[in-house]
C-alpha cells in the first residue's frame, strides 16, 4: 500500500515555517510498513489543494494531508477534501460540543469561527484529538477513478499542522487504520542508539562488517535487523536499528540482540543513550546515581546549558544553579577568576571551581570561548574551553567547534556534558 503526503500552508512555501511534519509522517509510515513515495507542499488556495489531492490520489492508495484545519478563512483543507469527495460539509454536533467544552474549561469565550473546525465532509469520520487542541483529524473515504476508469476505494486522512496534535492523531488513529487497510500482519519496531564523538563516515566504517553480515542473513532468506545512520547535528549521530517480525516480542528480541552486537563494536563511551535520551538527561541520571550535585558557570553559552538541564524531568535533584558570567568582571568578582584572559584553559578551570564553590555543588562545569562571528583574545571563532571541577579534581579541554554562532554554542553544551559524562563513568568504575 502506498500513502503519500500533502502539506498545506503558504507559510511553508515562504519558508516562514519549516515542514518537519512531513518528514515525521514519512518516517512513521516507513516504520509501519507503508510505502510513501512522494511529498508535496501547497499554499492556501482551494483550487491548487484540490489539484494536488487529485494528483496524489492518481498515484497512491491513501493520502495524508497536513494543515489547514484551523478556524480561520484560510483554513480550507476540509473544503478541498469535500470537493474531491464530491460532497458537502456538515456540522458534526459531537465535535462542536467538544470544542465548546474545551473553551469553557479554559474559562474563555469561543469565537463562532471555531465551529468551522466541527464541519466534516459528508461520509467522513472525525478523529478526536487526544491532545488539548480544537482541530479534529479526519478519515475520508474516496471513490476515485482507477487506471481503467473504474472507481477504486481510496482514503484521504487530514491532520492538524500543530506537530504534537498531528503526532497524537497519526499514532492513535491513522497509522492503525492504514495498517488495517494494507493488511500488514507483521510489526516493525525500531531502536535508536545515540552517539557522540564520531563522524557519520567513521560510524559507517566501524559497523561495515556488521552491516555486511546482516545483508548476508537477509540474502539467505532469514529476517535480520537493518541499520541506518541519521545525522542530527548538535544532538549527535543516531544509529537506528529496525526489526520486522510477526509479533512485538519477536521484534524486541531481535533489537535487544542487535543492540548488544552494535555496542560491542562501538563501545559504551561512544554510545551515550537510547531513543529519547539526551546527553543532559544521561548526565542527570549519572549525577543522581552518584549522589552528586551540579553547578554551572556559563559565558559563551549564556544560560543554554542550564536551560537544557532543566528541560530534564527531575533535574532539581541534582542542579544547584548556574552563574551566567557573560561579562568579564562577573567572572572575576563572582566566580573568583584571576584577572587576565577569559578565553583560556585557566579561566575555564577557575570558573568551574568558582561555580562549585558559589553554588555549594559537588561538581562545577564551565563554558568560555568565542562563538563568533569575529575572534577574541587572539582566538578564532569556534574556540571553546570547557572546565570541570569534579569533587576537587580540576581539568579543562580546548575544543575547536564548527558552524555559526548558534551551532558553536550548542556544540559546546553537548561537548561539555559529554566530558562530564565520561568523567562520571570513570568515577563510577574506579
Amino acid at each position: 500500500m502506498r500513502c503519500d503526503v500533502v502539506a498545506v500552508g503558504t507559510e511553508l512555501l515562504l519558508g516562514q515555517i519549516v515542514d518537519t511534519n512531513s518528514s515525521w509522517i514519512g518516517e512513521q509510515l516507513a516504520l509501519a510498513g507503508i510505502d510513501s513515495l512522494r511529498q508535496v507542499k501547497v499554499g492556501d488556495n482551494l483550487d491548487r489543494i484540490v489539484r494536488e489531492l487529485g494528483d496524489a490520489l492518481d498515484r497512491a492508495d491513501a493520502v495524508v494531508v497536513c494543515g489547514g484545519l484551523g478556524p480561520t478563512q484560510d483554513d480550507i483543507t476540509r473544503d478541498a477534501i469535500a470537493r474531491v469527495m464530491g460532497v458537502d460539509l456538515e456540522l458534526d454536533d459531537e465535535v462542536a460540543a467538544r470544542i465548546e467544552s474545551m473553551f469553557r474549561g479554559r474559562d474563555r469565550r469561543m469565537p463562532m469561527s471555531n465551529f468551522r473546525q466541527a464541519e466534516v465532509p459528508v461520509g467522513a469520520t472525525a478523529i478526536a484529538d487526544p491532545q488539548p487542541g480544537t482541530a479534529p483529524g479526519l478519515i475520508c473515504p474516496v471513490s476515485w477513478p482507477g487506471p481503467d476508469g473504474d472507481p477504486v476505494d481510496k482514503v484521504v486522512y487530514a491532520v492538524p499542522g500543530v506537530p504534537y496534535e498531528m503526532q497524537a492523531i497519526m499514532t492513535g488513529a491513522i497509522l492503525p487504520d492504514l495498517r488495517r487497510r494494507a493488511g500488514v500482519d507483521a510489526v516493525i519496531r525500531s531502536r535508536t542508539l545515540r552517539t557522540w564523538g564520531e563522524s557519520e563516515s567513521g560510524l559507517g566504517e566501524r559497523l561495515a562488517d556488521r552491516i555486511d553480515a546482516l545483508d548476508r542473513i537477509v540474502a539467505e532468506g532469514s529476517p535480520a535487523v537493518t541499520i541506518a545512520f541519521l545525522a542530527s547535528g548538535v544532538e549527535g549521530l543516531k544509529v537506528r536499528l529496525t526489526a520486522k517480525a510477526p509479533a512485538d516480542a519477536d521484534a524486541e528480541a531481535m533489537l535487544v540482540a542487535e543492540e548488544a552486537e552494535v555496542r560491542t563494536v562501538l563501545g559504551d563511551e561512544l554510545v551515550f543513550g537510547v531513543d529519547d535520551d539526551t546527553m543532559e538527561s544521561v548526565v542527570v541520571d549519572l549525577l543522581r546515581d552518584q549522589g552528586l550535585t551540579l553547578g554551572l558557570a556559563e559565558s559563551l553559552t549564556g544560560g543554554l546549558a542550564s536551560a537544557r538541564v532543566t528541560d530534564v524531568p527531575g533535574a532539581s535533584d541534582v542542579l544547584r544553579g548556574a552563574v551566567v558570567s557573560y561579562a568579564s568582571d562577573v567572572k572575576f568578582d563572582v566566580l573568583g577568576v584571576e584577572p587576565g584572559p577569559v578565553v583560556s584553559a585557566l579561566a575555564a578551570e577557575q570558573m568551574a571551581s568558582g561555580a562549585r564553590r558559589v553554588l555549594d555543588a559537588d561538581v562545577g562545569l564551565s563554558f568560555t570561548g568565542v562563538a563568533g562571528p569575529t575572534g577574541q583574545e587572539g582566538h578564532e571563532p569556534g574556540t571553546v574551553f570547557v572546565g570541570l571541577d569534579l569533587a576537587g579534581e580540576v581539568m579543562s579541554v580546548q575544543l575547536r567547534l564548527p558552524g555559526d554562532r548558534p551551532r558553536v554554542r550548542q556544540f559546546a553544551v553537548i561537548s561539555g556534558f559529554g566530558l562530564l559524562r565520561s568523567r562520571l563513568r570513570a568515577r563510577a568504575a574506579s
